[in-house]
């Protein structure tokens, strides 16, 4: 048997190594599995995005208490000020009644800032507990389809195991550089090598040309000038 055949029977069991592969990686359990890990990792960068939110929220409530600490000072500076050398004047008098609202309408600002951001924080948290329950229930499913694919894919992998076996002995007496091409239009083509019917390739169906078979046949190596497979007679 010349090495264009043995690739051939090479070939025919490096394929069915490929189905069993991807048989493997397409498995129902698996994408079902892999979806309920997406969703779980969502919903980790959900919580953490809440807790980002919380935690600035915290920061925001503090920075807003000093203000209003700050101003209430300010305000009773202001108030035993007037006590302890009233204005003489009536426009002395309007700028404390400006000044004193100034600082009422601040301390009002901010008490009606803290409490949007308690009722923010009080959303927040709901939407934690929500998440945290939508996890678990996710969790739950992902640890029982866990269980089942560990179990199919320790199966599988004993067939795909003993297929690639067969492959590697096929491989055995074909020569490096054969294989080595084999492996280069792998890369792009698959199956790399395509019988010829006729005049056309089993590859991509494409007509060649008719001395295309006499080449061949000659004993030259010839790939498929459309998708570049190496082309065989059987």
């Amino acid at each position: 048997m010349d090495q264009l055949h043995l690739l051939w029977e090479y070939q025919l069991a490096d394929v069915e190594a490929d189905k069993m592969e991807a048989s493997i990686k397409r498995s129902p359990t698996r994408q079902k599995l892999v979806k309920y890990r997406d969703y779980l990792l969502e919903q980790q960068n959900v919580m953490k995005r809440i807790e980002g939110e919380v935690y600035t929220m915290a920061d925001r409530l503090e920075a807003l208490k000093d203000a209003i600490k700050m101003t209430e000072e300010q305000l009773r500076s202001l108030q035993n000020k007037l006590e302890s050398d009233a204005p003489s004047t009536s426009e002395g008098m309007q700028q404390y009644i400006s000044d004193a609202k100034r600082f009422m309408n601040n301390i009002n600002a901010y008490e009606q800032e803290i409490k949007r951001i308690r009722k923010d924080a009080s959303d927040r948290e709901r939407q934690q507990h929500d998440v945290k329950v939508r996890a678990a229930k996710a969790k739950s499913e992902f640890d029982k389809l866990k269980v089942a694919y560990d179990t199919e894919y320790k199966e599988k992998s004993k067939e795909l195991e003993a297929l690639k076996a067969v492959a590697a002995e096929k491989a055995k007496p074909v020569a490096p550089e054969f294989m080595e091409r084999y492996k280069t239009i792998k890369q792009h083509s698959v199956p790399p090598l395509a019988r010829l019917f006729g005049d056309q390739c089993g590859g991509c169906n494409m007509s060649l040309p008719s001395a295309i078979s006499r080449r061949i046949k000659a004993g030259e190596l010839v790939e498929c000038e459309t998708c570049g497979r190496l082309l065989i007679i059987i």
